[in-house]
């Protein structure tokens, strides 16, 4: 049985830029309530699976991430897809340029090197407490210091040689990365009014250099994403 790992893996995928003016009443909600941005995201797929389907978002492959310019009042969402997107369900008055969309084709190597920028939501899972009732899921904490955020990211490097996943039970990226070359911020929390009232997460944005060393588990974090609420334009990697 040959165990050689592959040298290289194909990603295909669609990346579509929307310009929103941020004074605009529909960007505006979008931009202060985390469902809503995922609402606006999901506007532009409507008719590719059933109405109602619980995994709508992963079937479409849909990932997004946003930033926002104060001074220029724009919103710039990025929304990663396995299939085109429809945009003419957006107020035009609420765009500041029209939605621009490429398809991405590329190739990646064992070696390679790219720039990368992610948005993630950086939690850990405390356990349920002793004497708790069998099946009793343990509680998300969110990470709201920089060197924590940093150690949660490091976790999921991979060196070269590495399995995909490591023994305590993480998915890694197929990328390894010097920590100390890492930028990172933490961002204001995402949150949500209604209908998921007290939704609060907590986000960090991520830039560096990677050096790929799995490109088949590479490609597969660039499409799925990495960590919680990818839902809610967290988990997005977007590399150059």
């Amino acid at each position: 049985m040959n165990t050689t790992p592959d040298r290289a893996a194909r990603f295909v995928t669609t990346h579509t830029l929307l310009a929103l003016d941020a004074r605009h009443p529909f960007a505006a909600k979008s931009l202060i309530d985390a469902q809503d941005m995922h609402r606006t995201v999901m506007s532009g797929f409507a008719g590719w699976v059933d109405d109602g389907s619980r995994d709508a978002r992963s079937q479409m492959g849909i990932l997004s991430t946003w930033t926002v310019d104060l001074r220029q009042a724009q919103l710039s969402l990025v929304v990663q897809s396995a299939v085109p997107g429809d945009w003419h369900r957006l107020p035009r008055a609420a765009l500041a340029e029209k939605p621009h969309s490429l398809t991405v084709d590329r190739t990646f190597h064992t070696g390679d090197k790219v720039d990368f920028r992610t948005v993630v939501n950086p939690v850990h899972n405390r356990p349920p407490a002793p004497g708790s009732p069998e099946k009793t899921r343990g509680t998300r904490i969110p990470h709201t210091r920089p060197e924590h955020v940093k150690s949660w990211f490091t976790r999921r490097l991979q060196p070269l040689g590495e399995p995909p996943v490591a023994p305590d039970g993480v998915t890694r990226i197929g990328a390894d990365a010097d920590p100390d070359h890492l930028a990172l911020r933490m961002l204001p929390k995402a949150s949500s009014q209604a209908p998921h009232k007290g939704l609060r997460l907590a986000r960090a944005e991520i830039k560096g250099t990677l050096t790929i060393t799995d490109p088949q588990i590479f490609v597969t974090a660039l499409t799925r994403g990495i960590g919680h609420a990818r839902a809610y334009s967290c988990g997005l990697i977007l590399v150059r």
